[in-house]
Parts: structure tokens; sequence; C-alpha cells
């Protein structure tokens, strides 16, 4: 019999969250807060102090020991360092504290954390500060604090900072075009997130029987399996006990902590699933985001499970991605990207339409290079991937409208025809066009879904990037509408202006026909394949000026990240070779020789009692073959690593482990490969994809 479960109650259980601190705090200080949060109003110290004695207080109820500033350093991951609340008192006993001071800012060593050249090993300060827009929670018996983090002489050294300057950002352009539309309550723009999580769930005790899982994340040998993906009989497939146990564990521990864990089921490939929660702030999802992954790795492990949450853990299945739904919406509720229900609404909504279509066309490599990493670079471009080339899918409606709007003429393929004007728009329909799961970047009815993002990644990086991007499309609009003598008619011009200069990255069709890549080029439209392809395009003119000037990033922040981002190519690369040639040296070769020497003997044994090896033979002599190709590709991968680090500028370092030792590793794993496939089960040293990808049952 199941036990009763009391979700409403026990969901943000464990978050200092509005509820909390209503109940806790004194009315003026509470309202003070509420300001900070919502408004984006300075919080004062006195402030501070109330709130930290009632976190305090609210956390050791609750059997926290410690608190903790986590963080988002530029590894993409969280960080933390745990102080006690303990506080001596000189007669062997102790009182427990926590000060403002302590809830506002801390300080971790900031030399041991990568900078891209901003910090130097002899410079270790570096401070977190605390964001009151991401409410506080308990875990582990300890009070985790959202913060910032920045370094001694004040730059960004985290992916949170950057983050809400781009939200600020966002919000005081969008703020100037609900101003002309005459919308003068409105105080804050908010970018809301949604953030699909992939994975894939294995046998924790296959896993740790295979060192490229462990160490990398993904299968660096592998020959495909009898059955994949085919059959198409997993996707939204009848959950398995385990897994559905798996699921229910880790709803129960997302909801306590205030994660909105919405939707859950089995996704393509086989043992691949997604969580995806409910919209939230982008700050918010993004921190929630952080936490879902760590939370999904541990859950498992409580299950005798491992996640895997590398973009593509096996080759041949589709990978994983972390769908980044996006929106706009107002402190009162509105969703700017939601077609409305008058003339005026629908003109308000083109012009978003219209920032969003020119910010993705005029930055198509900033938003790749967002998504850009090395297990990310094995999955766009697949068959369950979008390709590296960046595109809208509007669908066919609203795709008439703005050909319709740039021409003059009316839509013809709406539920009913209209005039295009701004004063005589009509109600747009909702959902009449089908999802395009080829497209980087698709409208779905009232938001954009980019679906480039791959399921590692920090997600505060894509969305610094959109919001920048049409933050700057907004102001553009903003400096040509303010001054304009007629709104409307300057409004009218504006979007047919914007929709013809930038239609075409526009593109319904199947991002996946070989044609589409030609029709790209024609257009004009960017296509970085990988990493080392789109990372240095950061550092373009263009794109120094654009953060500079929306106060985003400094153009020495730019450089860092630029720098932080082939470091980690390289390091990521560099630890899959090591551990492609220490599988294939002290694992497989061995075996395969000792299956060659067995074979041989047979070889031979049959010879003695007079008979011709026939099949024997045969085997041996491929067997020998292979063996000789894979020892010769070790010593090449071991050659082709020496000469990588002999190479010092990052941009040529990371662009020859793409070119030169990333091709070696694939050559070598064909080799192991098809060895797989020809040397008996019992002799083969790992579990195959077989026994990974159905083990779990």
């Amino acid at each position: 019999m199941n036990e009763y479960y009391d979700v409403k109650s026990d969901f943000g259980s464990d978050v200092f969250n509005v509820e909390t601190m209503r109940e806790r705090l004194p009315k003026g200080t509470f309202k003070a807060l509420m300001e900070t949060i919502g408004n984006g109003a300075e919080l004062d110290g006195s402030v501070a102090a109330v709130v930290a004695h009632a976190m305090k207080d609210w956390a050791i109820e609750k059997g926290a020991t410690h608190y903790t500033h986590w963080f988002q350093p530029m590894t993409g991951i969280t960080a933390e360092k745990h102080d006690s609340f303990i506080n001596p008192q000189g007669d062997g006993t102790v009182i427990m504290e926590f000060s403002g001071k302590e809830l506002i800012k801390g300080e971790p060593d900031a030399s041991s954390f990568p900078s891209g050249g901003l910090r130097a090993t002899f410079e270790a300060r570096g401070y977190t500060a605390w964001d009151p827009t991401s409410f506080a929670f308990v875990k582990d018996n300890t009070l985790y604090i959202p913060t910032a983090f920045c370094s001694y002489s004040g730059e960004a050294l985290d992916k949170k900072t950057p983050l809400l300057r781009s939200m600020d950002a966002l919000s005081a352009q969008a703020l100037r075009i609900l101003r002309l539309f005459g919308n003068t309550s409105t105080k804050r723009v908010v970018p809301t997130v949604g953030a699909e999580q992939e994975y894939f769930l294995l046998d924790e005790g296959l896993f740790n029987k295979r060192k490229d899982l462990f160490f990398t994340g993904r299968t660096l040998f592998g020959a495909a399996p009898p059955k994949g993906q085919e059959l198409e009989d997993h996707y939204f497939g009848t959950i398995k006990q385990r897994v559905s146990d798996y699921m229910k564990d880790l709803d129960k521990t997302l909801w306590s902590l205030g994660v909105p864990s919405k939707t859950k089921h089995n996704e393509v490939a086989p043992a691949q699933h997604e969580c995806a929660p409910v919209f939230e702030n982008a700050n918010l999802a993004a921190d929630h985001n952080q936490l879902t992954m760590e939370l999904m790795q541990k859950v498992a492990k409580r299950h005798g499970l491992a996640c895997l949450l590398h973009e593509k853990p096996f080759a041949g299945v589709n990978g994983s991605g972390k769908h980044d739904n996006w929106a706009l919406s107002t402190n009162d509720g509105q969703n700017l990207l939601k077609p409305g229900y008058s003339p005026l609404e629908n003109a308000q909504f083109l012009t978003f339409l219209a920032a969003v279509v020119k910010a993705v066309d005029d930055h198509a490599d900033l938003l790749r290079l967002s998504v850009a990493s090395a297990g990310n670079d094995h999955r766009l471009g697949a068959n369950e991937a979008p390709p590296a080339i960046i595109s809208i899918f509007l669908g066919e409606e609203l795709t008439d409208v703005i050909e319709a709007l740039v021409s003059g003429s009316h839509a013809k393929n709406l539920h009913r025809q209209f005039d295009i004007g701004v004063s005589t728009l009509p109600t747009f329909p909702m959902d009449t066009t089908d999802r395009n799961r080829t497209s980087p970047f698709a409208f779905t009815g009232n938001k954009f879904e980019f679906r480039s993002v791959g399921s590692t990644l920090n997600i505060a990086g894509p969305n610094i990037v959109l919001n920048t991007i049409v933050a700057d499309a907004l102001c553009d609009f903003a400096d040509e509408l303010e001054k304009a003598p007629d709104f409307k008619s300057a409004l009218n011009q504006l979007l047919k202006k914007t929709f013809t200069e930038h239609k075409k990255i526009i593109f319904n069709g199947n991002g996946y026909d070989a044609s589409w890549i030609e029709e790209a080029e024609r257009r004009g439209l960017p296509n970085y394949v990988s990493t080392v392809d789109a990372v240095p395009h950061f550092e373009d003119e263009k794109n120094v000026r654009l953060f500079v000037k929306h106060k985003v990033f400094s153009e020495i922040e730019i450089h860092s990240r630029t720098e932080t981002l082939l470091e980690n190519y390289e390091k990521v690369l560099n630890i899959e070779a090591l551990t492609t040639v220490d599988m294939a040296k002290r694992e497989i070769l061995p075996a395969v020789l000792k299956f060659e020497k067995d074979i041989c003997e047979a070889v031979a044994a049959k010879k003695a009692a007079g008979f011709e090896p026939g099949a024997e033979k045969e085997l041996a002599e491929k067997v020998i073959a292979l063996a000789d190709t894979l020892s010769a590709r070790i010593k090449l991968l071991e050659s082709d690593i020496l000469k990588a680090h002999t190479i010092e500028d990052i941009k040529e370092k990371s662009r020859f482990f793409h070119d030169v030792v990333f091709a070696s590793m694939q050559s070598l794993r064909a080799a192991a490969d098809e060895l797989e496939t020809v040397v008996s089960a019992e002799y083969w040293p790992i579990p195959t994809y077989s026994e990974l990808l159905f083990s779990v049952s």
C-alpha cells in the first residue's frame, strides 16, 4: 500500500523562502528585503543583520551546524566552503552565531579556480557576495547561501554575476519599450527559464568497471549493440520500476529544496530519461539546475545507479541536451512573448519578437559559442540535436505574418485573413504550427526553446548571451522610437525594416538536411562546427563592444572567459586521450593478446592433430592484424599527446587537440571496437554497450 506523501506541505520546506521570511522577519525587515528581491533596491546592512539572525535560527532548527557561501566559478560547477556557527566562549562552551557581515560577504581562495589570467597563484583573495534573489536552503546539515564570486580587484570570477548583470540590462531596455506602449506600471522585466535536463541511468557496478565513464563521463570505446534505439520503443515508454523509484526519490528531494520538478519520462535512447521543471526567473533557474544536476547523481547512488550527464555518453545513440526554454515576463504577470488579445498587445508582441529575430541574426556567433564544449561537439548536428548553424524556427503562420508585414499584403495561412497594421492586428492563433526538433532556436507559442544547450552546461552562459543580445536589440529600437514624432508610423516602419533585414535567420525546414548547410552559407549564416571554431569569436570587436556597452562583461572579463573555455576544452581532450591510452594499453590490448595466444594455440593443436585449421586460422590472422594496428595507434596517440604539450599558445594548442589528438583517439577506437566484435566475450575486459544500456530493469 502506497504511503501518503503531502507534496504541498513538503515543497520548499528546506528553503528560506518568502513564506518563511514573512513568518520570521519583522514587517519592516521583510518589506525591505522584498524590495531588494523584487525591484533590485540596495540592501541596508542593518536589515542584513536581522535576516542573518532569523536565517541562522531557522537553519539550526532544520539541523544545520554549518553555513556555506554557494557559488559558481568559471568551471561551470558549484563550489562551497563550510564554516560552523559555533563561537567559543572561553569557558568550554560555545554559542551559535551568524552575523549580517558573514551573510553578505565571504572570502574563499580565488587563485585555485580558473580565471583566464584574471588572478595569479599568489593573488589568492576573492570574495563571495550574498544574492538575496535566490533563496538560501538547508542541505546535508548545512545552510547554503547562493552568492556571486568576484576578485579582489572587482572582476567577476563566476557565472552568476554576469547573469545578474545581463538580467538588469534586459529589464532596463524592455521597460523603455513598454513605456512607449503606454505601460507605466511595470517595474521590472525578468527573463524566465525552464531547463529540460536529459540524462542516462546505468547500473553503478558496471559504471565502476569503465575507466572512461568514471574519468570522462563518456565511453571512449564500444561497438554498437545488436539493438539500439531503432525500434523507437523507449521514448515515453513504461518507466521501469528501478528507474521509477529513483525518479520518485529525486522528485521528493528536489521538491523539499523548492525546485519545481514537473515532468519525467523516458527519452529516445535506451537508458535515457528527462527531468523538466516549471519556469522560474533565469537566475533562480540556473541555481536550481545546478542543484538538480548534483542531486541527480547523488540520489542515483542511493539506488545503486550511476547518472550520466555527458552530452554524448554513447556513440551511435542519442546524446543529452538541456533545452533552454526562454521567455520574458513582467513583475505584474505579463508574458511579453505571448500574442495578445488586442491590436496594441499584438503590436507589442511583434516588437519583442522582432528584437529577438534581430538579436539572433546579429549575434548567431555568440549563441553558438555560448553552448560550446568538448562534450557538446559530439552532439550538435547528430540525429537528436540541432546543427551548429544557428537559425530561428517561427512556424508557417507567424512567418506569414512577418512576410505580410514586410510586403504590406495579407497573411495567407492564418485561420482568417487580416490587414497587417499596428492599429489593426487581431489576435494570433496559438500552437497552430508543429514543433521543429531540428531547429536550434524555435518559437513554441509563448517562448523560445534554445535546443543547442548541452546537458552538462551551466545554463547561465547561454542565458547571459540571450539576455544581452535581446537587450541590445531593444535598445536600438528604443533609441529610434523615442525620438519619433509619430510612434505608430515609426513602429510600422521599424518592424518592416527589421524583419526585412533579418529574415535570413528564419528557417522552418529540416536542419538535418545536407542542403541546409549550402543554403545557410548562401544566406551568410556562420557555421562553427567545433568549440575551437566558435570560442575565439568571443573577442571579436563587435562582441566586446556589445558586452561592455551593457556592462555585462568588461573587456578583460571577456578575454578571461575565452581563455578559460579553450583551456577547459584542451584539458578535457587531454584527459580523454590519456584515458584512451591507459585503457587500450592496460586493459584492451592485454586481453586481445591473451585471446590471440589461445587462438594460435588452437591453430597449432588442430595442425598437430592432422587437421587443417580453417576457421581458427582465419580468426587468428584477423586478430593478429587488428592487434598490431591497435598497438601502432596507441603509440601514435601517445606521440600526439606529447606534441600537444609542446604548444604554448592556447588557441593553437586547443586546435591541435581538435585536429590531431582527437583524430588519433578516433582511429585507435575504431581498431578496438572492431576487435570487440571478434574477440570472445569472456576475454573482453570492460562492460559492452549491450550490458551498459540494458542493465537497469
